[in-house]
């Protein structure tokens, strides 16, 4: 799939529930599914600076595409991480560059964190932005 269909999927997700209790609760369980970063790879190097919680972030480069892992202390910001890995990893590091992130705003996800995970939100997309811009001149 790319970026633009799995948000569009993601998009129509969130549309199913009625208010945010049920979207942070959907947001916690997908951060249940998040592939996780092994143990040896939580090192300050993979820390997300800006984050209120401790974010992990590793990407590989794999067959031409980044594959993300990652992992968080915090439930909520792991469920954060794992909607931004479930649209970014498997891609080419281009398509991820050229990403448009407005379904971000499109499901309101901004709007209801608090400004500290915002800030964190902004971060860890700064953070995958940063892997696909240096895998992109590695080709």
């Amino acid at each position: 799939m790319t970026i633009k269909e799995i948000q569009e999927e993601i998009i129509d997700e969130f549309s199913m529930f009625d208010d945010w209790m049920q979207r942070y609760e959907y947001i916690i369980d997908l951060g249940k599914s998040l592939p996780l970063i092994k143990e040896e790879a939580k090192t300050d190097e993979n820390l997300i600076k800006g984050c209120q919680s401790k974010v992990w972030l590793q990407g590989e480069y794999t067959d031409d595409k980044i594959v993300f892992t990652a992992d968080s202390d915090a439930i909520l910001t792991k469920g954060i991480i794992a909607i931004l890995i479930r649209v970014f990893s498997n891609q080419k590091a281009s398509d991820i560059l050229n990403a448009d992130m407005d379904f971000i705003d499109e499901i309101g996800l901004k709007e209801h964190l608090s400004p500290t995970r915002a800030n964190g939100l902004v971060s860890m997309i700064k953070n995958i932005k940063m892997y696909a811009l240096a895998f992109n001149t590695k080709k």
